[in-house]
């Protein structure tokens, strides 16, 4: 070979050996631009650049960052389609990248597509199986329902990082979702000992209250949170314990036209002249509100409710004090006549009819009729058995 040919061929190598490294400076360049376009929030303009950058070195360690931008540029454009095809794409070109996996994933799990992201977090786990990446994986696995994996998951965060609160919160997650609320409760207390700040956890707490029935400990997180500047986590919770808390019939009201308050032995003449008449028939009223919004046909519906003499087994709360009842005492019919709901004043409307006997000495117990409803909330929550009942001696049971 001549001193040319020679010549020739160090420049040929030298042209080739430089070139990733000019396409890499390039790169670096358009991300430069899209990220300066970016943040002057000419997201079409960045997204531009950005794909400039990875089309440039797809390999080089701009790419990666230029997809995360695009990304976050499509978000801002409302395309999140091509916010996933964006690190889908990178996760083709940097396959061996955690980092995009998880990106990926949240994007997946962001819009519900929890499969998708189980997936992406296990390939994540694969090439760096640290905390972070567990914790993402255990996340995934509560959203799909495989609650034994997602213990097993965050075991392993809590060996790997004992430090960290996201094991002891995740496995109060896990506890939550089992019912097992009284052990979620101690989890979430483990992670806030750890760090005294962390909200999430308080919430979580009155979340396993409410679900617990307790709803004055859920309203004491919700008086914490809102003192400690977490509204946004107070307001939520304290949505959830209205949903969860079980409707029930909290008074009637004075307006109602049948005198629930009378005692035994009263007159049927007495709750309304018209019923001196006998044999006559006169639709009374009583008027109950809610504790929470109802279901409309479901209160409405009058085969939910009864109406008849009470059988209560408390002092006193027997029909006619749970003496013999005479042969002039009347019957009420089981069913209302009609019922009306009220949906802004959460107030039902009971109309019935009580019929004079054909003797005209008809007698009655109205303090020991008793009124139950067993229909649903706006929910579908069934009543709650303690507050399900009305009789004008007991009250609400």
């Amino acid at each position: 070979m001549n001193l040319l040919e020679t010549d020739f061929t160090q420049n040929i190598f030298a042209a080739l050996t430089s070139q990733p490294a000019q396409l890499e400076n390039l790169s670096n360049n358009a991300l430069s631009n899209g990220i300066d376009l970016y943040t002057k929030e000419d997201y079409k303009g960045a997204v531009k650049e950005f794909k400039r950058s990875i089309g440039l070195s797809p390999n080089s360690q701009y790419s990666s960052e230029a997809s995360t931008y695009m990304a976050n540029a499509y978000i801002k454009l409302d395309d999140m389609d091509q916010a996933i095809k964006t690190y889908q794409a990178a996760v083709k070109l940097n396959p061996l990248d955690d980092a995009l996996h998880i990106k990926l994933g949240n994007f997946y799990f962001a819009e519900k597509k929890y499969q998708e992201a189980e997936q992406e977090y296990s390939e994540a786990v694969k090439i760096n199986p640290d905390a972070v990446n567990y914790y993402s994986l255990g996340q995934a696995h509560l959203a799909t329902g495989r609650l034994g994996d997602a213990e097993n998951v965050f075991n392993k965060v809590k060996i790997l990082a004992p430090e960290n609160t996201n094991g002891a919160y995740g496995l109060g997650l896990v506890r939550s979702k089992q019912g097992r609320f009284d052990d979620a409760v101690t989890f979430f207390e483990e992670a806030i000992q750890k760090k005294k700040d962390f909200y999430d956890a308080y919430a979580e707490i009155g979340y396993a209250y409410a679900d617990m029935g307790l709803m004055d400990d859920a309203q004491k997180m919700v008086d914490f949170l809102e003192n400690n500047k977490s509204s946004d986590l107070a307001d939520t919770l304290s949505r959830y314990m209205y949903k969860v808390d079980p409707p029930r019939i909290e008074f009637s009201l004075f307006s109602s036209t049948f005198q629930y308050t009378m005692p035994r032995n009263t007159s049927v003449a007495d709750l309304d002249s018209y019923l001196e008449a006998p044999g006559a028939s006169k639709s009374f009223t009583m008027e109950f509100i809610f504790n929470k919004e109802m279901d409309k046909a479901s209160v409405e519906n009058k085969f939910n409710w009864s109406i008849k003499r009470s059988t209560q087994s408390g002092p006193g709360q027997r029909y006619n004090f749970g003496m013999p009842v005479n042969s002039t005492e009347v019957n009420i019919s089981l069913l209302p006549n009609n019922v009306f709901y009220d949906e802004e004043s959460l107030t039902a409307v009971v109309t019935f009819a009580v019929k004079q006997n054909e003797a005209g000495d008809g007698t009655i117990d109205p303090s020991h009729i008793e009124f139950k409803f067993s229909g649903n909330d706006s929910f579908g929550l069934k009543m709650d058995s303690k507050g399900d009942q009305f009789t004008g001696f007991s009250g609400v049971v």
